[in-house]
């Protein structure tokens, strides 16, 4: 098995379950989005606790009945394919936090999508 290393950046985007842009649930639509661009990939995880500033504090006990728990969106490719998308998210995203960072991608195994973007 190989082992590959790869500098690529992370783009995080925070946001509440509920949030929308255009009718569409945000998380959804940067999605969609990132896979029309042909991003490496895109992962949505959703919390099980979290505040914002200003806001009360949610968890997860009553999430069928409140349903607004914060998500992170991560996508994690090379930066000229991160750039590429990152026009769609400051449209999308009226409340929350957008970062992009440099990561190491260390890889184990046959060659993935990712060869392709790095």
């Amino acid at each position: 098995m190989s082992k590959i290393a790869m500098h690529c950046e992370r783009l995080r985007i925070y946001v509440g379950e509920r949030d929308k842009y255009q009718g569409k649930i945000v998380y959804k639509y940067i999605m969609q989005k990132a896979k029309e661009l042909d991003l490496a990939g895109c992962s949505v995880f959703r919390g099980v606790a979290g505040f914002a500033h200003e806001e009360r504090m949610q968890t997860n006990i009553l999430a069928d009945v409140i349903a607004d728990l914060p998500i992170v969106i991560e996508i994690i490719d090379n930066p000229e394919h991160i750039a590429k998308i990152v026009p769609f998210v400051n449209e999308a995203v009226t409340q929350g936090l957008v970062t992009i960072d440099q990561v190491q991608v260390i890889r184990y195994g046959a060659h993935s999508f990712l060869d392709k973007h790095v």
